[in-house]
């Protein structure tokens, strides 16, 4: 019995111990098992990132760039206005354009939104439109242009981060400049912009655009002075800046502004085929901006002294031209308005101007301004030139708008003997009837009747009703003299037609076209 007992707690504890053992194994056993799917974690946590050597950034104070253009920006933008106008439209027409004279098509598109749809008669309609300008003085004053501002009904301006509209007044305009003054008042003082001189502006020089493109405010574009006194493209008075900092509709009026933060021009025009920027904008000097300013706010008006001369200055310039009158430089007249100073003083077609007050005349400029700059009813010293002679007279200046009347008037049609072409002119005899018929009674040579396309003749400028009275300095009377004249010409030597041509005013020019002959005689 005592032995049973012995053998069954013995087999108890083996048992025990079995257990124990297998439950240290289980343990054992899932330990291993955790740590090897530890393990694999791991590795594969590892495998996506291994860990860099890099340095944590750590955001720095700011610092303004050397090279921003921010300063100037922040100068000048509150200084900038956005304009709205308002026109009472009795009649709306399709894609209106500003005119070039001679009725030709103008390059240039406002800038202000003029581009119409098509619109059939009907009841008054309000046109509204955006422009910008820049306020020079605290008390309201803004320079802008004048096409943002002509024939509006209501102007309202809006000030840089405002949205107060203010209602403004204009006080003058001057349309040979497109310029325009208005102003608001703001019962405060208002940021202004520096007006500079723009006569210090060099070709490749830095410029800022700033405006409100397309209604969008505060817009600021960079950059450089592509030109200099770009001339021909609009008005007499109108001498550009060029650039190509990208100016598009609603920039019209704002500024352009040198690094020195300075409004060195007023942007104006553009030259596109599509409405928009292209690279060529135009922009009036800040000297011209600030001679209008002044003269508006003081008078209200703009005054220009003329003496009553007329000249298209690539023809006027013709070193060839200057060269077989006499001149070494200078302006050749085309015509003198009857009854004008210059005609008073002697002067007539075909005259060359040498100098104003004893500064050389090399170009339009040199003659117009100081002249358009001179009061009214100062003397003007000026030398010019007659039948190769030097001579010398004095002219009082007169206000321009009194010296070149408005008149109207056309140069018929007339028949008459053809004679065949040559250089791509067509002439006839210029009979005494056929003079009184065309507003040439009494001159004497033939009259240009037609020109062929892509010829000599076109290139040189000839029109239809033209009077060639000289070639070469030879007289023209006849179609014989015209001729014999021509027959003389030989391939590549210069030739200069001295010619008449009529106005619609009924002035009549006298204009020198030059060129070399070429070598087919035909063309």
């Amino acid at each position: 019995m005592g032995e049973q007992v012995r053998e069954l707690f013995t087999w108890a504890r083996r048992r025990k111990i079995l257990a124990t053992f297998f439950v240290a194994l289980t343990l054992g056993v899932g330990i291993l098992i955790g740590s090897i799917v530890s393990g694999r974690t791991s590795a594969m946590k590892s495998f996506g990132f291994r860990g860099t050597t890099a340095t944590p950034l750590a955001v720095p104070e700011p610092i303004p760039a050397t090279n921003s253009f921010s300063a100037i920006v922040n100068r000048v933008e509150p200084a900038v206005v956005n304009i709205a106008t308002t026109q009472v439209m009795e009649r709306r027409q399709s894609k209106k354009r500003r005119a070039l004279p001679n009725d030709q098509d103008d390059p240039m598109q406002d800038f202000f939104d003029r581009f119409f749809d098509g619109r059939q008669d009907g009841p008054p309609q309000a046109e509204r439109s955006l422009g910008s300008g820049v306020i020079v003085d605290k008390r309201g004053y803004i320079l802008t242009n004048n096409h943002v501002v002509e024939q509006a009904t209501k102007i309202q301006v809006q000030l840089n981060g405002e949205t107060t509209r203010y209602a403004a007044k204009v006080i003058g305009v001057d349309e040979d400049t497109d310029l325009a003054v208005i102003k608001i008042d703001a019962n405060k003082e208002l940021p202004t912009a520096k007006l500079g001189n723009s006569d210090g502006v060099q070709v490749g020089d830095w410029v800022l655009a700033i405006g409100s493109p397309f209604g969008l405010q505060a817009t600021v574009t960079a950059g450089i002075v592509s030109a200099k006194d770009r001339g021909g493209i609009g008005r007499q008075f109108q001498r550009f800046l060029q650039t190509d900092a990208a100016i598009n509709p609603g920039n019209s009026g704002g500024p352009l502004v040198d690094l020195a933060g300075q409004v060195i021009g007023i942007n104006t025009a553009i030259i596109t085929g599509s409405r928009g920027y292209e690279g060529v904008g135009f922009a009036l000097p800040s000297t011209t901006a600030i001679n209008v300013y002044d003269q508006i706010i003081k008078q209200g008006r703009v005054t220009r002294g003329s003496i009553g001369v007329s000249f298209q200055e690539e023809l006027s310039t013709n070193a060839i031209t200057l060269k077989s009158l006499g001149a070494q430089y200078g302006l050749v007249i085309e015509g003198v308005e009857p009854g004008s100073p210059a005609e008073k003083a002697g002067l007539k077609g075909g005259d060359v101007i040498t100098s104003v007050n004893g500064q050389p005349v090399k170009s339009g400029n040199d003659l117009v301004n100081p002249i358009a700059t001179a009061p009214i009813g100062s003397k003007v010293k000026l030398t010019y030139v007659r039948d190769r002679a030097q001579k010398e007279t004095t002219a009082t200046v007169e206000d321009r708008t009194r010296v070149f009347p408005n008149t109207a008037g056309r140069l018929g049609d007339q028949p008459g003997e053809a004679v065949p072409a040559e250089f791509g002119l067509h002439v006839e005899e210029l009979t005494p009837d056929r003079g009184r018929r065309v507003g040439m009674d009494g001159q004497k040579g033939v009259m240009v009747t037609e020109i062929d396309p892509a010829t000599f003749a076109d290139d040189l400028g000839f029109g239809r009703g033209d009077v060639i009275a000289e070639i070469n300095r030879e007289a023209i009377s006849s179609v014989s003299d015209y001729r014999k004249a021509v027959s003389k010409l030989k391939p590549g030597e210069d030739v200069v037609f001295k010619i008449l041509r009529r106005q619609d005013s009924d002035r009549i020019l006298t204009l020198y076209l030059s060129g070399r002959v070429p070598a087919d005689r035909q063309q």
